[in-house]
């Protein structure tokens, strides 16, 4: 594995996703914070466009940013839905995992990109859980 390959699927400086999402319920997800403008289940729908989106470009599937894109679109509202989210999720990352062995430049400079937004967005997710009592994690 491969530095950006870590960075995208977690084990260098990242926590994997699959610790941050471990445990993680729909209805958990799907509580609001005080003084936060959305949801677990929000974020991860946001992580989920825009990887996929990203995933796009670096394959060479699409050739630009999708025009009109809701980079926020509606979050799930029914369990199934959310499962279907996070299958989504989990296929992705596995295929950023992948892109990232061996990229071409343009994938490189792509999931280079990806790596840094989605890890903000892993950090939102980290301390989201833990706001509402939901972390998984040994304490750190």
């Amino acid at each position: 594995m491969n530095l950006l390959q870590a960075s995208l699927a977690g084990g260098a400086a990242f926590r994997e996703p699959s610790q941050l999402l471990d445990g993680l319920t729909f209805e958990v997800a799907s509580r609001p914070v005080p003084g936060v403008p959305y949801t677990l289940v929000a974020l991860l729908a946001h992580l989920a466009v825009t990887t996929r989106a990203s995933l796009d470009l670096a394959s060479g599937r699409t050739q630009a940013w999708p025009e009109g894109l809701d980079v926020w679109p509606d979050p799930p509202v029914t369990e199934a839905a959310w499962r279907h989210l996070m299958d989504e999720l989990t296929l992705e990352l596995a295929e950023a995992q992948a892109l990232g062995g061996d990229p071409s430049e343009r994938a490189r400079d792509v999931l280079t990109d990806l790596a840094a937004h989605n890890a903000y967005h892993w950090g939102q997710v980290a301390l989201l859980r833990r706001v509402l009592g939901d972390w998984p994690g040994d304490g750190e």
